[in-house]
């Protein structure tokens, strides 16, 4: 298959730094101030990756958005590890499965939150999201190319995590939901988080410990979307792991 363009320096740096793809070359526009150019050419150096001055012709030729702002890199497709592998070296992990999100700028916006507030590793079903690379990238601030991430069906990640001791959460309304901070988030700990049209499917709530809501501060029947409530999540399962 055709190389796939990341652009923009974040984009870029974070996939050189996380390694968790082939970067094939790296274009950095010459005659212009780029910020963080010196951090991209070193770690380029240290993989062994080659680095080229280009016109800005040159990369707005290669590019598929106006967004590179003077960066950007060939790079293969990504690495995932297996969900043993997301534990490795980890105590009580906190790993959260992203299921029937559809949206890449909501699926990197979610990363962004989940790799911020410390989470372990993340789960998502089978879906090439290399496809939309550069949106997922520039949505997570480069988060989606450190985050630890694994593939696997709902129900395999469930059972897997369960013979493992975790606690399995998810997010749903009901009378049997716990408000967030009433749950107690520590220990190993997987959750389910679904999209905003399809949510989480029955038979996966069904073998989960825990349902989840977040509560709100006044009467409001629509559901928060994707971004928002993996934030609202993410930092309630850090505040109760680190106090703060």
């Amino acid at each position: 298959m055709p190389p796939l363009i990341l652009e923009g320096s974040i984009s870029v740096l974070a996939a050189l730094e996380a390694n968790r793809r082939e970067i094939q070359a790296v274009y950095i526009q010459k005659d212009k101030s780029i910020r963080g150019a010196s951090r991209i050419q070193q770690t380029a150096a240290e993989r062994g990756i080659q680095v080229r001055p280009a016109s800005e012709s040159e990369i707005s030729e290669l590019a598929k958005g106006n967004s590179h702002g003077g960066v950007l890199a060939l790079a293969g497709e990504r690495k995932f590890q297996s969900l043993a592998e997301l534990l490795e070296g980890k105590p009580d992990p906190f790993i959260v499965m992203l299921e029937g999100v559809e949206d890449p700028y909501n699926y990197g916006q979610a990363i962004r939150a989940l790799y911020a507030a410390g989470a372990a590793g993340i789960v998502v079903p089978e879906r090439n999201w290399d496809t939309a690379l550069n949106t997922v990238t520039r949505a997570s601030a480069g988060a989606s190319e450190y985050m630890p991430t694994a593939k696997s069906d709902s129900v395999a990640a469930i059972t897997f995590f369960k013979s493992c001791g975790f606690k399995i959460a998810a997010t749903a309304k009901g009378k049997y939901s716990v408000p967030i901070y009433a749950a107690d988030l520590r220990g190993p700990l997987f959750m389910l988080i679904g999209g905003e049209k399809r949510g989480l499917a029955a038979s996966a709530l069904a073998q989960c410990d825990v349902l989840l809501s977040i509560p709100y501060a006044r009467p409001f029947e629509a559901s928060l979307d994707v971004t928002s409530s993996t934030a609202a999540l993410a930092f309630e399962v850090m505040r109760q792991r680190t106090g703060h």
